[in-house]
Formats: structure tokens, C-alpha cells, sequence
């Protein structure tokens, strides 16, 4: 179980850092909407996970 949480951090740090940084080449390149869009994405995969796999 321990390693379950473990792998599952890992996986949504990743995901985060790479959603945090598309938005951020997002918004240099002058897509606003789509830069917030994809940052609130970046949210959803941090607060989902603990509705279902950590619960």
C-alpha cells in the first residue's frame, strides 16, 4: 500500500510539472484562455486523486 501512494505522488508530480509548464509556454505565446484552461487541468490532477486512490 505504502508504495501504491508513493508511485501515485510521483506520477501526479510529473503530471503536474508538465501541465504547469505547457501553460506557462502557453501564455508567453499569447493564448490566455488556453494557458488557464490547462493550469486548472493541472489542478484537478492534484485534488482528484484524493477523492479516489487515497481516500
Amino acid at each position: 500500500m505504502f508504495f501504491a501512494v508513493i508511485a501515485v505522488m510521483v506520477v501526479m508530480v510529473v503530471m503536474v510539472s508538465y501541465t504547469l509548464g505547457f501553460s506557462i509556454t502557453l501564455w508567453k505565446g499569447k493564448s490566455k484562455v488556453g494557458a488557464i484552461t490547462v493550469f486548472l487541468l493541472g489542478l484537478a490532477i492534484v485534488v482528484l486523486p484524493f477523492f479516489s486512490v487515497l481516500k
